[in-house]
């Protein structure tokens, strides 16, 4: 527990010493890369499984594709280039021999997507075609920090093409709501919901919705995203289907996705001094067993089998408890079920619960009735407190006084904006802040005067410093 710095000293020291103390990852060999240990890589794995689940629901398809492609083919849409180029691995030899068209590792898969549907799409028939790929891709990262940025990381790609434009557009809508209610459902984190300012768009992409979570810290973490491309991959592409009067026409595109990063929202988001404090519904272990070595097999079984089918692990323990409870607290585990000398004198069991640390005793056979409540109030709890961070902690502005004051005190800051592209780079120059998306289903955006430029017409939009 002494290996954990405390939060308000110092909140970069204090989420690197929960990560590794956690054992959720390990340093890599090369510079920007980390290690997924066993538990790290359970709580991804349950992320997958449960996602993978929400896909499935909107039609989408499971498929693998390879992880090189020719620079060439990466070049042929030009805005794409233009935005990951900075950020691009590049293989240019293969052996001793140099390469005429350099492989890109990877950053994002829209090229080899691209390639695919124009070699098997032909007809209006072949539409909607929604695929989806788990996969490792490789970014170019000067400052990294486990989860949050690494050179190397997971996620799913879904790419989706579609024989309209409305067709496209309301899907690319749709998963942005698809990923808002699994993190807050599966995860327990309140999100913004919006559209990306022309400057934060997905290279390539027409529009770009993301989900935004906001940490302790003020900062905001872009949690996932879903990216309309209209036609501009297909025509560089030239992705064609024939439709119904024997016409071609260009299909229209999406893409979106999740990635481990959302790992490194979760323990910002929920943690606290004492370690990782975990969702239930994504925990690796829901409940664990704690027991004294000297115990009746027959209750103990009994008692697992009293919290079937939920994740159960039984630590039977020759001497003190102490060291497994604490190491159990620092893993973030929902709920610990102790059975000691003393509980086993009373018949009774202590249950501690790991978002409010506290312990409950109850008799033997009380725990099964609680399960419910237990496990609701729980999730709701690590929602509400991230729910009523953003609440609380946003602040309406519309002068750069304002603005800088709120940054200083880590607020999210709401404010009319009518800036172009590179009015947003000054304000970024000058604060540290981005926008991170423009405000939905407040009041009325008209008549609004821009904080920064004092142009007519602005919309309201979440801006925060961001990981």
């Amino acid at each position: 527990m002494g290996k954990i710095v405390k939060r308000d000293v110092d909140f970069a020291k204090w989420y690197t010493s929960v990560v590794l103390e956690a054992e959720l990852i390990d340093y890599g060999l090369c510079k920007g890369t980390v290690i997924f240990r066993p538990y790290g890589w359970q709580i991804w794995n349950n992320i997958k499984k449960f996602f993978t689940e929400k896909l499935e629901e909107v039609g989408t398809e499971e498929c693998c594709f390879p992880l090189f492609i020719p620079y060439s083919e990466f070049e042929r849409e030009k805005k794409h280039v233009e935005g990951f180029n900075p950020e691009l691995y590049k293989v240019s030899f293969l052996g001793n021999k140099k390469l005429d068209d350099e492989l890109v590792i990877r950053p994002t898969s829209e090229i080899s997507f691209c390639n695919y549907f124009k070699k098997n799409i032909n007809s209006y028939n072949d539409l909607p075609c929604i695929l989806n790929q788990w996969c490792n891709v490789f970014r170019v990262e000067k400052n990294t920090r486990p989860f949050l940025r690494t050179c190397e990381f997971f996620w799913q790609e879904q790419h989706a093409i579609f024989a309209s434009a409305k067709e496209a557009h309301d899907f690319s809508v749709k998963m942005i709501n698809v990923y808002k209610n699994f993190v807050n459902d599966y995860l327990s984190i309140g999100v913004l919901t919006g559209e990306k300012t022309e400057n934060e768009r997905f290279a390539g992409a027409d529009n770009t919705y993301t989900i935004e979570a906001i940490m302790p810290d003020g900062q905001a973490l872009q949690s996932a995203t879903s990216h309309y491309l209209g036609t501009n991959f297909s025509k560089s592409f030239q992705i064609k289907f024939q439709n119904k009067n024997n016409e071609y026409e260009h299909v229209y595109q999406t893409s979106a996705g999740i990635s481990t990063r959302i790992i490194g929202a979760i323990v910002m988001s929920h943690s606290d001094d004492n370690g990782l404090v975990l969702p239930f519904k994504i925990a690796p272990i829901q409940f664990a067993v704690v027991v004294s070595s000297d115990i009746e097999d027959s209750k103990l079984n009994s008692l697992v089998e009293s919290l079937k089918p939920y994740r159960v692990k039984v630590f039977k323990e020759e001497k003190s408890l102490g060291l497994r409870l604490q190491k159990n607290e620092i893993q973030g585990i929902p709920f610990q079920v102790i059975l000691g000398k003393k509980e086993l004198e009373n018949n009774t069991l202590t249950l501690y619960r790991r978002d409010l640390k506290n312990k409950e005793s109850m008799e033997f056979n009380e725990l099964k009735s609680k399960l419910d409540s237990l496990i609701n109030s729980y999730s709701q709890n690590l929602f509400s407190k991230s729910e009523n961070r953003i609440k609380e902690n946003t602040v309406k502005v519309d002068n750069i006084e304002d603005f800088k004051k709120a940054l200083s005190q880590n607020k999210l800051i709401l404010a009319a904006w009518a800036g172009s592209p590179e009015d947003e780079k000054k304000l970024k120059e000058l604060t540290g802040a981005t926008a991170r998306c423009y405000a939905t289903n407040l009041e009325d955006n008209t008549n609004k005067k821009c904080f920064f430029t004092n142009k007519e017409n602005a919309k309201l939009v979440y801006f925060a410093r961001a990981y």
